[in-house]
């Protein structure tokens, strides 16, 4: 029997809208943190005194204000596939998940409106069905909701066209307020980047106002090398070609093939391969840098079997970690940003010294227009101590850890934080939202 503050919540929000029995704060207390043996240790005890299940914005401001009034902490959620934890509550209090609110509020020509739950999947179908598409989402995409994407994620398929969410991939949102009588903000321009990848710290998301473009007709393609040296370089080739519209070029080297199941028995063994999603008619093209580095085509979808069979992507970003996970649970991930001059020297460091405990898996990606290989390397796990060792390894060659395994936006080194600070100190007052997430400057 609920008493208190639950109590009262019930009476303010509706017994349909808060959850508190164990059963749901378990499960909406967690998000896909256990990809990192670091995190899964720290966060896996972690657990809400409550869900509050918003139906509009109107919902939101009456459960920010009820937290407001009591004090206690409130952690945004949407469909919780984030890996850092993002959607935790640290100190319990409430999880707010926000996936009920996801209308489709209005498609333009060139832009999309939407509600913060709306999943990308959805999205995507409903976009193509109207000659029109995303430009950028996660290999989670069936699940993951476009305000968790935009407040947890970075990049992914598309951003070798497109780049990253900060390079003006969200054009508007609507952020609400922790205050005693919370605020509706519109906001626009470089303001974004105070609220792209923000956790929920300073202001909840939503709604979304996203750029989108024209539809494409996707071939999707594995090309395949002896030596994972070829596939580097066939993928920069491929990736500065303007000439071929792409949404993914994504290296592995051997075993990761491997742990690919539902397509292995198209994959030649021990061999490297490089994932591609390309725009139909650019075959001759690909097989043309394909020959010039010593690779071949080994595996074909045509454009008619997209989205009505698994795709590649379904094996990319990190997808390729949790098809790895299936095979070997002992095994982890960073993710790493290699020298855009210097990988090749890069990659033959990091093999020399730690031949297979590290297996190099490159996302190609446009990072602030200029094309870069973004690295999310599978590590065979054993210690702790071990991990960051790798780490400094990495970093002390020039190759770049933005870290998978704290939940500190900060030590992460995810976003822009100056400003993200300022906005948490005028929206949170009292630091109630997802306290523990930010380490704030002043």
């Amino acid at each position: 029997m609920a008493i208190g503050w639950e109590k009262e919540m019930l009476d303010v929000l509706g017994e349909t809208q808060v959850l508190l029995d164990r059963e749901s704060r378990d499960k909406l207390s967690k998000d896909y943190f256990w990809y990192s043996p670091v995190l899964d240790r720290q966060l896996k005890e972690k657990v809400a005194d409550g869900i509050v299940v918003p139906l509009n914005e109107e919902d939101v401001a009456k459960a920010l204000a009820f937290a407001y009034k009591h004090k206690l902490p409130v952690t945004v959620r949407g469909a919780g596939t984030g890996n850092y934890g993002q959607a935790v509550p640290l100190f319990g209090g409430i999880v707010l998940d926000l996936s009920k609110l996801d209308s489709i509020v209005e498609v333009g020509d060139g832009y999309a409106r939407v509600q913060c739950g709306v999943r990308l999947g959805a999205l995507e179908k409903h976009l193509r069905e109207q000659g029109q598409e995303l430009r950028i989402y996660p290999s989670t995409f069936m699940k993951a909701t476009v305000g968790g994407f935009v407040c947890g994620g970075s990049g992914g398929i598309g951003s070798i066209t497109w780049g990253n969410l900060w390079d003006g991939n969200v054009l508007e949102a609507v952020v609400m307020t922790m205050e005693e009588q919370p605020r509706r903000l519109v906001v626009t321009g470089p303001d974004l980047l105070n609220y792209i990848h923000n956790y929920g710290t300073n202001g909840i998301v939503t709604e979304l106002k996203i750029p989108i473009s024209s539809r494409n007709e996707w071939m999707q393609t594995v090309v395949q090398f002896d030596r994972f040296e070829d596939a580097m370089l066939f993928a920069e080739a491929l990736s500065k070609d303007d000439s071929v519209r792409k949404r993914l070029v994504c290296p592995v080297e051997w075993p990761i093939p491997s742990y690919f199941l539902p397509i292995v028995k198209h994959l030649k063994e021990g061999a490297a391969a490089v994932l591609l999603e390309t725009v139909d008619g650019t075959l001759d093209a690909i097989e043309a840098h394909a020959a010039s580095h010593n690779g071949s085509v080994g595996h074909i979808i045509s454009p008619s079997q997209y989205r009505k069979t698994i795709g590649l992507s379904d094996f990319s970003w990190n997808h390729t970690t949790l098809w790895g996970l299936k095979t070997d649970p002992t095994i982890t991930y960073l993710q790493a940003g290699f020298s855009p001059v210097l990988f090749m020297e890069q990659i033959k460091l990091v093999k020399d010294t730690f031949g297979d405990e590290v297996l190099l898996h490159f996302e190609w990606a446009r990072n602030g227009g200029v094309v870069t290989p973004n690295a999310l390397p599978i590590v065979r796990f054993t210690t702790e101590e071990r991990l960051y060792e790798i780490i400094e390894f990495f970093e002390s060659n020039g190759i770049k850890i933005f870290d998978p395994h704290t939940w500190v936006l900060n030590d992460g080194g995810r976003g822009e934080f100056g400003g993200m600070s300022k906005r948490k100190r005028e929206n949170d007052p009292l630091g109630l939202l997802n306290p523990g997430k930010m380490n704030q400057q002043s």
